[in-house]
């Protein structure tokens, strides 16, 4: 498809030609395009419309949020030097994301001592 040509006018031009004698295999060396599109714009003068991609999963530490946001409250009360990743000017999900880091970093250090 030549730059700044729309969709809907590749398909006008297409079947035009198409019209005119040109043969499947001609417009797509013409065009620049495949097979299928040649196909779709022979059967239909509006194109499909773009089809939306499945929603993302959610997230895997979605059932452990209401004990983080927990973790993260009491260490907000904690002395300065105790807290290990809380800032209280850091949004919820900033400090839950740090606080995750953290508890996933003490674990490999409690699994792993010799380290």
């Amino acid at each position: 498809m030549p730059p700044g040509q729309s969709e809907v006018e590749l398909y006008a031009a297409l079947r035009r030609d198409s019209r005119d004698g040109m043969s499947n295999r001609a417009l797509q060396c013409k065009y620049g395009v495949t097979w299928s599109t040649v196909n779709k714009a022979l059967t239909s003068a509006w194109p499909q419309p773009r089809t939306t991609t499945a929603s993302a999963r959610p997230s895997k530490l979605d059932p452990f949020t209401l004990l983080i946001d927990e973790i993260l409250l009491i260490e907000m009360d904690a002395t300065r030097k105790q807290r290990h990743t809380v800032t209280p000017d850091l949004p919820p999900s900033d400090r839950r994301a740090l606080l995750v880091r953290g508890v996933a970093l003490r674990c490999v250090d409690h699994l792993n001592p010799h380290r």
